[in-house]
């Protein structure tokens, strides 16, 4: 067994230790199993609001708990009875639908030993500084806080070293960042006031109050994260937008987005440079080289590109060595000085990269086509016709001998 689950176990029989040995014995009366009834329904039901992420082969599940009321009301022995109950429905719950890991029985037996002894800790944390709380103005709640707090921050350093021993995290770095992992005082204070009013409520057994708080924390908490959900499911979208219309090695746009751009520039009524771009002799470079020395070619030549684009232009890598920039809202004048400064940061500057254990310098050159019209409606041609144009342009300035810009001003009189 590995020393993770050894210490998952230990965890679990320490909890049981602290029940039973506890001076302060729950009386099982109906005041307890109503709270107990009610806890137990409702944070199972709230199970389906949780958050879960991943570190490394394991899931952190950030459910809502109220294990911090729950213990200060029904003490060590009332705790671990809530716990088993309520660790336990997950389990089977997560067996039935499926959902389970691995080891998910034994992560079972971690977490009510983890939240027990959390839920204990609070317990005699309250139970010692409540006398003294109780003269304070607010002290109440500020006591509240304080084992809030330290409830939490106990069961996410049970977390953070059954993550460390089963070497889940390795760093001090990735400890920190589990243990304060959504966690600020915020969250705290909304997690303080809701667990004091219920424990307010239980201790005056004013249970039609006690279930309308639980309902209104419910739709409070179904209203955030559906927000929550939709909002990631948005970012998701929008992540899987940008990878299919973006090129992996460069992080320029790709051909499919240039498409789509084409079709939407059509009718924009503006002057637009369409620009084909080329490496010069790119055969040759992977050829003399390999294609790791050619890719670093590629980079730098995106990054060249990039360099001197404005705002309003837009890059795409549009074939394996070649590239299409659209310059908008700039006259003939400007897109062709662009393109020259272009040209002219490529001749003084070379690509350093890796062969045979070796560190190189590539010295490369580009030729360019440029080709300049207002895209409106009506006009004979199109985005799809200026970008052969620019094309065959590009063409032009290789028979010429390469490193250099052929150009055309449609709009010349």
């Amino acid at each position: 067994m590995s020393k993770a689950r050894v210490f998952d176990l230990f965890l679990f029989f320490a909890s049981v230790a602290i029940a039973f040995g506890a001076r302060h014995a729950i009386v099982l009366d109906h005041t307890y199993l109503k709270a107990l009834i009610l806890y137990w329904a409702f944070s199972s039901i709230y199970y389906q609001l949780r958050i879960v992420t991943r570190s490394g082969n394991s899931n952190i599940d950030y459910a809502i708990s109220y294990t911090s009321s729950f213990g200060v009301f029904a003490g060590p022995m009332g705790t671990l009875l809530f716990e088993v109950l309520y660790r336990f429905t997950v389990f089977f719950y997560k067996k039935k639908t499926k959902t389970a890991d691995p080891g998910e029985f034994l992560d079972t037996f971690y977490n009510i030993g983890s939240f027990t002894i959390g839920g204990s800790g609070g317990y005699y944390l309250y139970t010692l500084l409540h006398p003294y709380a109780a003269h304070m103005p607010l002290g109440y709640w500020l006591l509240f806080l304080l084992v809030v707090c330290v409830t939490t921050l106990l069961s996410a350093s049970f977390l953070t070293l059954t993550f460390a021993l089963s070497g889940d995290i390795t760093t001090r770095k990735e400890a920190m960042d589990l243990l304060l992992h959504n966690r600020n005082l915020l969250d705290f204070s909304k997690v303080t006031l809701t667990n004091a009013l219920l424990l307010r409520l239980l201790q005056m057994e004013k249970w039609e109050m006690l279930i309308a708080l639980f309902l209104l924390n419910y739709v409070v908490s179904i209203s955030f994260y559906s927000k929550s959900q939709s909002a990631q499911h948005k970012f998701e979208r929008d992540k899987f937008e940008q990878m299919a219309y973006r090129d992996f090695l460069t992080g320029t746009f790709n051909r499919a987005h240039m498409d789509k751009m084409m079709k939407e520039l059509n009718h924009s009524n503006e002057c637009i440079g369409i620009v084909v771009a080329d490496i010069d002799r790119f055969k040759k470079i992977n050829d003399t080289y390999n294609h790791a020395v050619g890719d670093r070619v590629i980079i730098h030549f995106a990054n060249t590109l990039k360099s001197h684009m404005q705002e309003e232009d837009i890059l795409f890598r549009s074939g394996g060595e070649e590239f299409t920039m659209f310059l908008r809202h700039k006259s003939f004048e400007d897109c062709h000085a662009q393109i020259q400064g272009i040209l002219d940061t490529i001749a003084g500057h070379s690509v350093t990269a890796e062969y045979e254990d070796q560190r190189i310098n590539v010295v490369y050159s580009a030729s360019f086509g440029l080709y300049y019209y207002k895209a409106e409606v009506g006009q004979r041609t199109s985005m799809e016709k200026g970008y052969v144009y620019a094309d065959q342009l590009l063409l032009e300035s290789k028979k010429l001998g390469r490193n250099r810009l052929s150009y055309k001003n449609e709009l010349e009189a």
